[in-house]
């Protein structure tokens, strides 16, 4: 068994690979998240790791990269953005779907586990990774290893408030996990997205059925409430990792999902994130994964 499958269970879709032990991709394919169905999601991943067996001629080991964590008093699915997960046996019930073992991790530790080995992050010693797509994510690895922490919530950024908010950001729009004005509330692509609407609404225009990817489209075509909108994402960006670097100072800071597409973040955020910072100086990297979407599927694939 020298083939690894790698799954990346997203919230919209779902990213299989098969890695060589040269660590070259032979084979991706993606397919929808069959999104609130819990059964559809098992069968989605096994119909995947078939397939992907069928290419790679022979029977692969398989990690899953998922959103929330498996839960080390229970071992049911807490924290995931793909609520339909949580609660569910999702590891014990995958395994037996595939019939063998298969290792498990939040996608956000996939994504810094595989920019660690041989990403934008490689030989860095503390490697904080990001993803901001459907849900904000963080993982941390150190030398290359990912840390889950006591609670199996290492790293996990996007449930804190906003900080340093501005009047009109309080208390914040409700999140999924019971609590007001998250950082994920403010940073996912449904974040943005909803903060443009609000704002085109004051403007009196019509925001139409929006992603948080058309807003950045709409800002380069100098939509004014998008701008404003884009303005103010990298500002609580910037915020929010100010917060990750005073409690972990990373070497770097890789950022992956759909979000991690904004060219500009790399250049504005470390210039505003000073402000926030308790240094002198700051030295840690923002970069975009080297892999891009690609890249917790790898990680997970490296599990």
């Amino acid at each position: 068994m020298n083939g690894r499958i790698g799954i990346d269970l997203g919230g919209t879709k779902i990213a299989a690979v098969v890695l060589a032990e040269s660590g070259e991709s032979v084979w991706n394919a993606r397919v929808p998240t069959p999104r609130g169905d819990y059964e559809g999601t098992l069968d989605a991943i096994a119909a995947l790791v078939a397939d992907a067996e069928r290419h790679a001629g022979e029977s692969c080991s398989v990690g899953v990269g998922m959103p929330g964590a498996i839960s080390p008093a229970t071992g049911l699915v807490k924290n995931a953005n793909s609520v339909w997960l949580n609660g569910r046996p999702f590891h014990t019930d995958l395994e037996k779907r595939l019939g063998r073992p298969v290792r498990v991790a939040n996608d956000a530790n996939c994504l810094a586990v595989s920019e660690a080995a041989d990403g934008a992050a490689a030989g860095a010693s503390v490697v904080f990774g990001v993803i901001l797509g459907t849900g904000v994510g963080g993982g941390l690895t150190v030398g290359g290893v990912a840390v889950t922490g006591a609670n199996a919530i290492a790293g996990e950024w996007g449930h804190n408030a906003l900080p340093w908010p501005d009047d009109d950001e309080r208390p914040g729009r409700a999140c999924y996990c019971g609590q007001r004005g998250c950082i994920e509330t403010f940073l996912s692509g449904p974040g943005l997205a909803a903060d443009y609407a609000a704002r085109a609404a004051t403007d009196g225009v019509a925001a139409g059925d929006v992603t948080g990817e058309t807003v950045v489209a709409r800002a380069g075509r100098d939509d004014a409430p998008a701008r404003a909108a884009l303005d103010a994402w990298e500002r609580r960006l910037a915020k929010a990792l100010a917060t990750v670097i005073n409690l972990v100072d990373p070497d770097v800071i890789v950022v992956g999902g759909g979000l991690s597409n904004v060219d500009r973040i790399y250049r504005t955020v470390p210039r505003l994130w000073s402000t926030w910072i308790f240094s002198d100086r700051v030295t840690t990297r923002l970069v975009p994964a080297r892999f891009g979407d690609a890249s917790g599927v790898r990680g997970a694939a490296r599990l």
